[in-house]
């Protein structure tokens, strides 16, 4: 598996490495240079993981592939429990704090229909939501920290977290907590990509940047019948239509208007037969809101809604609300190492303000525990950009670059202002 860590043979290779901005500071310790010399082999890094996805839970070769890395680089990474995640940490000053940085190493259930060399090898399993740049740039990340804290020069530890399972519930992160991956850490930082900011800028906000975001899915059962004779059964189909039409609707009148809520169903079936009335029904989607107090009424408020618009069509309802993650909340302190960490990275100009997201990010669950902050990483390449997780998704890959040099001036800041 490692032999496909060169640089592909075919196919053009974007530029490695996006021109230092003006006003941006250099690394410690010549680490720009080492950046430098590392970028094509992160590039390469990167192509292998998005030809080899795997789907959450089961990312065992990619944490595998993680540990060796890391192992390399003369660190001693510690698999998670179930072998398909990584915790290691960068020991410098060991007297110093303790400051995380996180990376999700999951893919999703799509095929990948991009014309690349580095297409997805796996038939329906595709990186479409940046995992693999995530990954990537924290392996980066691990490898400058290490040559930094062999020089004596890292005022702390920072402890790299390559999470499992961000895309599916329960949460991956759920996962991390529980084997420790929090113990004595005093403040987590993450990137997630961006396609909407071009490369060379982060997102940064305070406060929520992500919504809350809970799976929904209600099963309607009923005696079943004949197409031409709805009044003598249940007429299951026109239950599932005012379900997946009126219920959204209907649930966020019950909330403030503010709050954002925003019920989306994307999966409804019902019968397999034109003139037969089937016995059973169901849909499922999200339920995604921007606060935190409607997120905790959200269960009773859908289960109230539901039983009140299918009542009058007699049928049976089972409702199964998974509860998903609370928005991502970021610390304004930890904003404010973010904001000069990639103003030393990038210069000032590589700050950009970016808006709360309907989006879910079970980065949120770490916040629950220690201050913290999710910021967006542009990866926006030219031409149209493509939404994240649909499958033709790709980024610019001087965006690595950019994140390794982000992050490792975000672990040095936190590491000095928890000092």
């Amino acid at each position: 598996m490692t032999s496909a860590l060169t640089l592909p043979t075919s196919g053009q290779l974007a530029s490695s490495w996006l021109e230092t901005p003006p006003g941006s500071q250099p690394l410690p310790g010549e680490l720009d240079h080492l950046l430098a010399l590392r970028v094509p082999g992160l590039i390469a890094t990167r192509r292998h993981l998005h030809s080899h996805p795997e789907l959450s839970g089961t990312e065992f070769e990619t944490a595998a592939l993680i540990a060796r890395e890391l192992s390399l680089a003369g660190l001693n990474p510690r698999l998670l429990p179930k072998g398909n995640g990584v915790i290691c940490d960068v020991n410098g000053r060991p007297d110093g704090p303790v400051v995380a940085l996180r990376a999700d190493i999951d893919a999703l259930p799509l095929d990948d229909p991009k014309d690349v060399p580095y297409r997805s090898t796996v038939e329906g399993v595709c990186h479409a939501c940046g995992h693999d740049v995530h990954t990537t740039v924290l392996l980066g990340v691990g490898m400058l920290l290490a040559q930094l804290a062999d020089l004596g020069e890292l005022d702390g530890r920072v402890r790299l977290i390559f999470q499992p399972a961000e895309e599916i519930l329960p949460c991956g992160s759920l996962e991390v907590i529980e084997a420790g991956g929090l113990d004595d850490v005093v403040q987590i930082f993450a990137l997630h990509c961006d396609p909407n900011l071009p490369v060379g800028q982060v997102g940064l906000r305070v406060g929520p940047i992500t919504a809350a975001a809970d799976n929904v899915t209600v099963r309607l059962s009923g005696p079943g019948g004949h197409t031409a004779r709805p009044h003598l059964t249940v007429d299951m189909v026109d239950a599932l239509g005012r379900l997946i039409t009126e219920v959204p609707a209907l649930v966020s009148r019950r909330v403030p208007a503010n709050s954002g809520l925003l019920l989306v169903f994307g999966h409804a079936s019902a019968g397999t037969r034109y003139n037969v009335i089937p016995s059973e029904a169901s849909a499922s989607g999200t339920l995604r809101v921007m606060d935190r107090d409607t997120w905790e009424q959200a269960p009773k408020i859908v289960a109230q809604v539901v039983r009140d618009v299918i009542a009058p069509t007699g049928a049976t309802v089972d409702l199964e609300y998974l509860r998903g993650r609370p928005p991502v909340c970021n610390d304004s302190r930890a904003i404010q190492v973010l904001t000069a960490a990639t103003s030393a990275a990038l210069g000032p100009d590589g700050i950009a303000e970016t808006p709360q997201s309907m989006g879910g990010e079970d980065f949120s669950w770490y916040l629950e525990y220690v201050p913290g902050a999710l910021a967006r990483l542009g990866v926006g390449r030219s031409g149209p950009n493509v939404d994240l997780h649909r499958a033709s998704f790709d980024v610019d890959e001087r965006a690595i670059g950019v994140g390794v040099r982000v992050m490792v001036q975000t672990a040095l800041r936190a590491l000095a202002a928890a000092r």
